[in-house]
């Protein structure tokens, strides 16, 4: 069965007219459900991560900071968010839906998490809407725990992966793999261990090219025996910050790509949903829920 993370909690408050669509996090379970394409019973409850877990990637001056609700107007402004107790439970609770969903994906062949694809979240600080590394974090998880040797990150929002880069700059045991548009933010860019850039207004035709150029090779040449999926919504043409010219259809191909990959070669698969800010929500919910679909369809 595929099983999701989701709780209520992730849908969090935000002041009128933030540019976050917060509400996707409600509205994207209802309509895989209401269409049946999932059930109640394909969605789990994760608990509160742990210290441990967190400390493992972020610095402990950065997460004492966030806990304690600390954090500069500076800092607080670059995650994008008001900071407060909520929002810090909310980040764990998310966080322990990758670590949970990675278990699942285990035993399945895949997992999804309803928000996650925390990616420019750093060891030290969050920014963009991202406060604690949930595809980081849970890597951490698996390879520690000897249930994994080898993570490949597939990151595929139109952001670059900033956070994701820094955190395993360092680390064979982890390759990061991020393509992106190339004049967006962060407009200071990491080394992930693969980064491919993408002028503005790529649209279907090229990016689906380089992509299944890509994948099965730097598959067959790392040899990962897991991989997270960042499949961030904003490289459609109607994000308000992508700049990329996809269409829906064409992102749904994408999914395809990753997932049909993974299902070839026995790979165990995460995915986080990552970014998605579309004038009309509509657009969001539909590209976002192709990705259900295709996990369903592919390996249920």
């Amino acid at each position: 069965m595929l099983k999701i993370a989701w709780r209520k909690e992730y849908a969090h408050p935000l002041p009128e007219n933030h540019r976050f669509p917060m509400e996707k996090y409600e509205l994207l379970p209802e309509q895989l459900i209401y269409e049946g394409t999932l059930t109640e019973s394909n969605f789990f409850a994760p608990d509160l991560l742990s210290e441990n877990d967190i400390l493992a990637i972020h610095k402990d001056e950065y997460w004492q900071k966030l806990k304690n609700l600390t954090l500069s107007r500076k800092e607080e402004r670059r995650t994008g968010f008001p900071l407060s107790a909520a929002l810090v439970e909310r980040e764990r609770i998310i966080n322990q839906g990758t670590i949970d969903a990675a278990n699942f994906a285990l035993e399945y062949g895949v997992a999804m998490n309803i928000a996650g694809g925390t990616h420019h979240a750093f060891t030290d600080r969050g920014e963009g809407f991202c406060l604690l590394n949930d595809i980081a974090i849970a890597a951490h998880y698996l390879l520690k725990n000897n249930k994994s040797k080898k993570v490949l990150v597939v990151d595929l929002d139109v952001h670059q992966g900033n956070g994701t880069a820094e955190i395993f700059q360092n680390n064979p045991d982890v390759f990061t793999f991020s393509m992106h548009g190339k004049g967006n933010y962060p407009m200071h860019k990491e080394i992930s261990d693969l980064d491919i850039e993408l002028e503005d207004k790529t649209d279907d035709k090229t990016y689906l090219k380089i992509l299944k150029e890509t994948l099965p090779k730097l598959i067959d040449e790392q040899e990962p025996d897991f991989i997270f999926f960042q499949s961030g919504v904003d490289v459609l043409a109607t994000d308000k910050l992508g700049r990329l010219g996809m269409t829906i259809a064409g992102c749904k191909e994408r999914d395809k790509i990753v997932f049909e990959q993974c299902f070839k070669n026995e790979i165990p698969v995460v995915a986080s949903m990552g970014g998605g800010y579309s004038e009309k929500i509509a657009h969001i919910i539909e590209a976002h829920a192709n990705t259900y679909r295709l996990a369903q369809d592919i390996y249920f």
